[in-house]
């Protein structure tokens, strides 16, 4: 379950992520880090699954970016 600290944890991540890949749009973006969220949403301790998320949808941006 999420914690309101994790919800401002992952708009962080959107945010840093769309300037990290500004020629991505923003809807790619946040649909790369709610697809990276699936991946964890069932992880029992939260702590760490903002920065795991951010890893996950960075890795996919970057494969789209090269390809």
């Amino acid at each position: 379950m999420e914690t309101n600290e994790e919800v401002r944890a992952i708009g962080e991540v959107i945010e840093r992520l769309g300037k990290a890949f500004p020629n991505v749009s923003p809807e790619i973006v946040t649909a790369a880090v709610r697809h990276a969220q699936k991946e964890f949403a069932d992880m029992p301790i939260r702590d760490f699954v903002p920065l795991f998320v951010e890893r996950s949808a960075k890795h996919r941006l970057r494969h789209l970016v090269s390809h």
